[in-house]
C-alpha cells in the first residue's frame, strides 16, 4: 500500500523557465484533497501558452515516488504517443516519441529530448517519413538503446500503417545532440518494435517484434545480433498458444539464463513467452495473471533480479475487445509467473487514458517510467524500488 501524496501547483511564468523563481503558488482543493492509498494524484497543470504548473510530489515516506514532471510542455504538435527512455551516462537521459496532429497522419515525426543536470531541454524533430519520391509518410514507435561502449541507437518505423511500415535507425555519438542518416533496417526487419533491447550475458543483442495484418492476426517474432546491430537474425513467429493476437513484446532476463517475453494481446490478458536458447526459439504463447486492454505494456529486470511490469490494470469493456487505457499500474515478480499490483501510476479517467508506458532502471538504481498523457503531453515518474 503506498501513502498518500499531496500535490504543489507551482505557477511558473514560461520566461523565467522552472529554474526561475514562481510567481504564485497554489494549492487547489482538488490537489489538496489526499487520494486513495495505492495511487498518487496526477500532474493535471496547464502546459502550454505564455504560462503553465509545474506539479511537484511531496511524498509521505513510505512513497516510491521521487518525481514526476511532463516532458517538453508547451510542444509545437497537438498529439503524442509511445515514448521511449535510456540513461546514456550517469545522470543523463534522453527520450523520444513521436509527435504530430494526429497518429498516422504524414506530419507525424520523432521528436527527441535531452535531460542535462536534471532538466530537459526542449525537444527536436530528429526523424520524418519524407520520402525520396511520393508523399510524407507518417512515423511510428521510436525504441532508444544506447550501445555498451558505442552509438545511441533509434529505431522506429515508417510507413501509413502498422501493416506495411518498415524499420529505420539512426545513431548518435554525442548522446543525442546530432544524428546520422537514416537508414533501412534489412528486409523483414523491424527492429525493436515497441520496448527495448536487451544484452544477453554473450553479448547478444536481442529485439522484440511483432507484426500485424497477418492472415493468421497478429504474429510475434525476436530479432537478435551478434555483431553489436550490423547483421541480425529473425526467429520464426511465435506459436499462438490459445489463438492469442499479440505484439510488442518486452524482454525479461531469468538468473537462470531463461528470456521471458511479455506484452499485450487482444484477449484481455498479458500473454508471456519464454526462451531457454537466447531467443533463438520460444515456447507457445500463454496468459499471466494480469489483465490487459489490448493497450501497450513494458517491463525490466531489476538489479535485485526481481521483474518489474508497467501495464494497465483493466479487461475489455463488456461489448468490445478493448478496454479503457486506465488505470496504469506497476506489478512485480520474483519469477515472471506470479505477479503481484504494488502501486498505481494514474488511476482518474481521462480521454484516450495513460498509455504506452517505457521503463528502466538507471545507475542510481532508480525505476524511470514514461508514458502517454492524454495523447496529449509524455509524463516522466521515478519511483524508488526499495520501496517495495
Amino acid at each position: 500500500m503506498n501513502a498518500p501524496l499531496f500535490r504543489l501547483g507551482l505557477l511558473l511564468l514560461a520566461s523565467a523557465g522552472f529554474s526561475g523563481a514562481p510567481q504564485t503558488s497554489t494549492l487547489s482543493a482538488a490537489e489538496a484533497k489526499a487520494p486513495g492509498p495505492a495511487s498518487p494524484a496526477s500532474a493535471r497543470g496547464a502546459t502550454g501558452g505564455a504560462t503553465g504548473y509545474l506539479t511537484v510530489a511531496v511524498p509521505a515516506r513510505d512513497t516510491p515516488v521521487v518525481l514526476e514532471e511532463f516532458i517538453n510542455p508547451g510542444a509545437p504538435y497537438p498529439e503524442c504517443h509511445a515514448s521511449t527512455m535510456v540513461e546514456v551516462s550517469a545522470g543523463r537521459l534522453v527520450a523520444a516519441w513521436f509527435g504530430g496532429t494526429k497518429e498516422r497522419n504524414p506530419d507525424v515525426g520523432i521528436w527527441v529530448a535531452r535531460q542535462e543536470n536534471g532538466r530537459w531541454l526542449p525537444a527536436a524533430e530528429v526523424a520524418d517519413g519524407v520520402q525520396p519520391a511520393g508523399p510524407r509518410l507518417p512515423t511510428w514507435n521510436p525504441v532508444l538503446f544506447q550501445a555498451p561502449g558505442g552509438p545511441l541507437w533509434l529505431f522506429y518505423k515508417v510507413g501509413a500503417s502498422p501493416s506495411v511500415w518498415w524499420g529505420e535507425v539512426k545513431t548518435s555519438t554525442d548522446g543525442g545532440v546530432t544524428w546520422s542518416v537514416a537508414r533501412k533496417l534489412p528486409e523483414g526487419v523491424l527492429g525493436p518494435v515497441k520496448n527495448k533491447p536487451v544484452i544477453l550475458p554473450d553479448g547478444t543483442w536481442l529485439a522484440g517484434s511483432s507484426t500485424e495484418g497477418n492472415r493468421e492476426g497478429w504474429l510475434l517474432h525476436f530479432e537478435r545480433s551478434r555483431d553489436a546491430g550490423a547483421t541480425w537474425t529473425k526467429s520464426a513467429p511465435v506459436a499462438k498458444g490459445p489463438g492469442f493476437d499479440a505484439i510488442q513484446p518486452s524482454l525479461l532476463v531469468h538468473r537462470d539464463g531463461a528470456v521471458q517475453a511479455v506484452g499485450r494481446t487482444k484477449q484481455g490478458v498479458v500473454f508471456q513467452t519464454w526462451s531457454k536458447d537466447g531467443g533463438q526459439t520460444w515456447s507457445a504463447l500463454t496468459a499471466t495473471d494480469l489483465p490487459n486492454p489490448n493497450s501497450g505494456t513494458d517491463a525490466v529486470t531489476l538489479a535485485d533480479g526481481r521483474h518489474l511490469l508497467v501495464y494497465n490494470h483493466s479487461g475489455h469493456r463488456a461489448l468490445e475487445a478493448k478496454g479503457d487505457r486506465y488505470p496504469l499500474d506497476v506489478a512485480l515478480s520474483a519469477d515472471g509467473i506470479t505477479w503481484r499490483r504494488v502501486f498505481t501510476l494514474e488511476s482518474e479517467p481521462v480521454v484516450s487514458g495513460y498509455a504506452y508506458p517505457a521503463v528502466i532502471q538507471t545507475s542510481d538504481g532508480r525505476v524511470h517510467v514514461t508514458y502517454t498523457f492524454g495523447r496529449k503531453q509524455i509524463k516522466h515518474v521515478v519511483l524508488d524500488p526499495r520501496k517495495w
